[in-house]
């Protein structure tokens, strides 16, 4: 890497938000009154205690990972196993400091959060999305359904399709959100797609976020 090189990835670094400062109520009031009605009432699938991240092998168990991409805007998220196939709109912090997310009344937008590394760049990206909104499911409703294994396919405007499989689904209380766990950087591409999740309630809404931990697997 040249030295204005370097410089410009420096100066990248130190746009980007520190995750402390993320470590948050992330999505907090995202998620609106589910549908009052029919299969929706039980709300969203929650991860099952068996897909939990092993917090001695962060990275799963994976054969070498491919060699991290350059910075690209993102395009699109497909996850095939629970069939989403959705736009992505970059999205940063709002006023109060916390991530901010896409239009609540578009339930198939996901949005790419701006302040970390694009896809496939070394460290840890981060896509959002709402879990359902005042008509019923959105983009991320399934999220807490997704097994070790399966794959989150992050469409890139280079023309590039990073691949990550899953090594980890949990949901965490927005409370007591464990920051530097979820958001640190591995020292390899990583990603995150996090939703809404856990209990639910009219007055406060969901009381905490599903996240889903995957590592770079493959370029396309």
């Amino acid at each position: 890497m040249s030295a204005s090189e370097l410089a410009e990835e420096e100066e990248r670094q130190r746009k980007r938000a520190p995750w402390g400062v993320i470590a948050l109520v992330l999505l907090t009031g995202l998620a609106l009154i589910r549908n009052g009605s029919g299969e929706f009432d039980v709300g969203p699938p929650q991860p099952a205690s068996a897909a939990a991240a092993d917090s001695r092998t962060p990275g799963g168990t994976f054969a070498k990972s491919p060699d991290a991409l350059p910075y690209s805007v993102v395009d699109r998220v497909r996850i095939p196993a629970i069939r989403v196939d959705a736009p992505v709109m970059p999205v940063g912090l709002d006023i109060d400091g916390w991530v901010d997310a896409p239009p609540p009344d578009d339930p198939n937008l996901a949005g790419w959060f701006t302040g970390a590394v694009s896809p496939g760049e070394k460290g840890t990206a981060v896509i959002v999305g709402h879990v359902d909104n005042t008509r019923g499911p959105a983009v991320f409703y399934g999220l807490g359904a997704l097994k070790k294994g399966n794959k989150v396919e992050v469409l890139r405007k280079d023309g590039k399709t990073a691949v990550f499989e899953i090594y980890g689904i949990e949901v965490f209380a927005k409370s007591n959100f464990p920051g530097d766990r979820v958001y640190n950087s591995k020292g390899t591409p990583e990603l995150r797609v996090i939703t809404c999740g856990g209990g639910f309630s009219k007055q406060h809404g969901y009381d905490g976020n599903v996240v889903v931990f995957a590592r770079l697997s493959e370029v396309r």
